[in-house]
């Protein structure tokens, strides 16, 4: 058999090492060396271990685990201690996986446990001798995205259109949610984006920074630039302004306006007309409910009408309420002081209501009005020494945004149908 000295003959995942060697013409050593490729995953050449990968049940933690795993109990006493100042054992979820990694001997104890609280990064947990914790970051690659889409029927369905995720209508609305209001969006609306998307390993894993939004409503532009320096961090307008005002422009999100402010309503369940000074905000049961500004929990508790409700005392002119919740937070009772979006309840239908909504509703001096309408005034733009290098910043921006165009309901419905011919077509 002609061979050369040395070779290699790869085959799928399988590489063959044949090696000849010849005396005076005499073939006296021919090996054919089989190599399996090595399955690499978190560091670990797989092939060496015993493998197990389970699904953390209801009820379920991780000493269970890993005593049907033959781990003394004192090594598992040992890496939760270890583990609490890197990731609490107790925050592993139902649902999440864990790979196990043991000798081939399935009656000696388990060597490691690894769990991923997300896909940023993943904790490793040596179960033997002294044991160790070591948690993982893994490198993520970030690349810049523009993305625009037109109100043709609601927001959502905009975002599906283009198929955009829901994380980045997340993102764009908390940029301009103090500009925008979201609930009054109407049709020819149009948005921009300008954003980073975060890869692992090629794998898509989310949407990072998100660096303008811009949001055209009733023909108003609205933008949102995000910038940072070494005094300043956040959204901006373009002249600088912080895009965070005193007030939110509602206390929920993702949500619609199923009753607005009307002194002429035909009230539901009394059946009769009596004024509505609030605004009511349907959303599903238990969705958070968010103080729209900085305050103090004045009133909380329930009433015949309005349920569980919370009161917030913001300053000498301005007070909310917030009625109808399913459930009152810690920071809803009466003389906590709360910030600006923190969760002062959950949406029910308490009280006098036909379906899970808050009523939100705004007073100015003792008297109820309705918050659309009022003109809160506009903070302080940044100082004139970080205004210039965010407006060099912000001319690029806009010149980028000026090039991304939008596409038509035509546009929309060829790609729909691409995208569908795509899915159906069959490998052979």
């Amino acid at each position: 058999m002609a061979t050369p000295t040395s070779y290699y003959q790869y085959a799928a995942s399988t590489v063959s090492i044949a090696v000849e060697e010849e005396i005076e013409g005499t073939s006296i050593f021919e090996a054919i060396i089989p190599y399996e490729a090595p399955n690499i995953k978190y560091g670990f050449v797989l092939n060496d271990y015993r493998v197990k990968e389970g699904v953390f049940k209801k009820n379920q933690f991780l000493s269970e685990v890993l005593t049907k795993e033959h781990v003394p109990y004192s090594n598992i006493d040992q890496v939760v201690n270890k583990s609490k100042d890197i990731f609490d054992v107790r925050k592993m979820r139902v649902g999440k996986e864990y790979m196990i990694l043991g000798p081939k001997d399935d009656t000696q104890p388990a060597q490691y446990i690894i769990y991923e609280p997300s896909p940023f990064r993943y904790i490793i947990y040596d179960l033997q001798g002294e044991t160790n914790v070591i948690e993982v970051e893994r490198p993520v690659d970030t690349l810049e995205y523009e993305s625009s889409g037109v109100i043709y029927s609601n927001l959502w369905t905009a975002m599906m259109d283009n198929d955009l995720d829901y994380e980045l209508a997340v993102k764009m609305e908390d940029a301009l949610a103090y500009n925008v209001d979201f609930h009054y969006i109407s049709t020819k609306d149009k948005f921009k984006l300008i954003y980073e998307r975060l890869y692992i390993e090629g794998e898509p894993v989310g949407i990072g920074q998100l660096k303008v939004a811009y949001f055209q409503q009733n023909g108003k532009d609205n933008y949102a630039y995000y910038y940072k320096d070494d005094a300043y961090e956040g959204f901006f307008d373009q002249e600088g302004r912080p895009m965070k005002k005193a007030f939110l422009k509602a206390p929920v999100k993702y949500s619609r306006i199923s009753s607005p402010f009307n002194l002429r309503r035909f009230h539901p369940v009394l059946r009769r007309v009596k004024a509505h000074l609030g605004t009511d905000y349907a959303a599903p049961r238990g969705t958070p409910i968010y103080a729209v500004a900085n305050g103090v929990v004045t009133r909380s508790g329930y009433g015949r009408g309005n349920g569980n409700f919370v009161k917030i005392k913001h300053d000498k002119i301005y007070e909310t309420q917030y009625l109808h919740m399913s459930k009152i937070s810690k920071l809803g009772k009466k003389g906590t002081k709360v910030m600006q979006g923190d969760v002062i309840g959950y949406v029910g239908s308490t009280g006098l209501a036909t379906g899970p909504h808050v009523c939100y509703r705004f007073w100015k001096n003792g008297k109820q009005i309705n918050p659309k309408d009022e003109n809160l005034p506009a903070p302080e733009p940044m100082t004139a020494e970080h205004l210039a290098a965010f407006k060099v910043n912000t001319v690029d921006f806009k010149k980028q945004l000026d090039t991304i165009s939008y596409k038509s309901k035509e546009e929309l419905a060829s790609l729909k149908t691409k995208n569908k011919e795509t899915d159906n077509k069959t490998v052979p």
